[in-house]
């Protein structure tokens, strides 16, 4: 049985991550492979600056660490950010997925050129930011946002019939005047929307969280890794540094 880890990029209980364990529903998987979803000890509230940016990624770093250590097959990161992707690609083995990377890498198969649809204004330049870093910034059709403010541990949940009819008005201009084939959904905290989208849209709509489930479960079933030549280890390793920052920072509000 292949084991994936799950890391979400804040600090939930088990009712905040049993809204982000619901993306396991809307795809399906062969038997012989589980997912397990946890929380960082402390993190970022939104991840809109890059303030929040630095803080998420040594908090899904440190949360990841030992992912190998335990068992765990493969781990995948549960925001578009991709944080802590790359740092815990430089010390696992295992596969480390992103679904920022995987949702650009993706839409690329299915199209030539992609918009994303996010929910907030204060997400709009990590999309930019990402689509420059991977290289596939002049195939981003374009960045459109719905602007309502984000619940990172409720989702979309009692907001459906207001929220899901602006994401598709959204979507559709960034069809229509911005020359979009593939919409991608901005956030793993939207993808209760991606049926309404789907069948509303006449265009592939990706759904980034489970993109990188099935994702794992194929990179597993291949028997792939990322490569050490792109991701090289640490020549000094500093675990345990990066362990008591985390301890130290789970004690602390502000």
């Amino acid at each position: 049985m292949a084991r994936v880890l799950v890391i979400v990029p804040f600090a939930f209980d088990e009712k905040g991550l049993k809204n982000r364990r619901a993306q396991l529903d809307s795809v399906a998987f062969g038997p012989d492979i589980e997912f397990d979803f946890c929380g960082v000890k402390a993190g970022p509230a939104l991840l809109d600056c890059y303030h929040d940016y630095a803080l998420a990624e040594i908090a899904l770093f440190e949360a990841g660490l030992g992912a190998q250590e335990d068992g765990y097959d493969a781990v995948c990161i549960d925001t578009m950010s991709d944080s802590g992707m790359n740092s815990l690609r430089s010390v696992l083995d295992i596969p480390v997925i992103g679904p920022g990377r995987a949702s650009f890498m993706m839409a690329l198969m299915l199209g030539n050129r992609f918009s994303v649809v996010t929910q907030w204004d204060g997400w709009i330049p990590l999309y930019k930011k990402s689509s420059v870093e991977y290289g596939v910034a002049n195939m981003l059709a374009s960045v459109r946002s719905i602007n309502v403010m984000p619940d990172v541990e409720n989702l979309l949940g009692g907001k459906e019939e207001v929220v899901f009819p602006k994401l598709v008005d959204c979507a559709t201009r960034c069809i229509e005047e911005d020359g979009a084939e593939v919409i991608l959904l901005g956030s793993t905290t939207m993808h209760q929307a991606h049926g309404h989208m789907a069948e509303n849209l006449p265009v592939p709509v990706i759904n980034p969280g489970p993109l990188t489930y099935k994702l794992a479960e194929c990179v597993l079933g291949l028997g792939l890794s990322h490569s050490r030549k792109a991701y090289p280890s640490p020549t000094v390793p500093k675990s345990a540094m990066v362990r008591a920052m985390m301890a130290g920072a789970a004690g602390v509000d502000d």
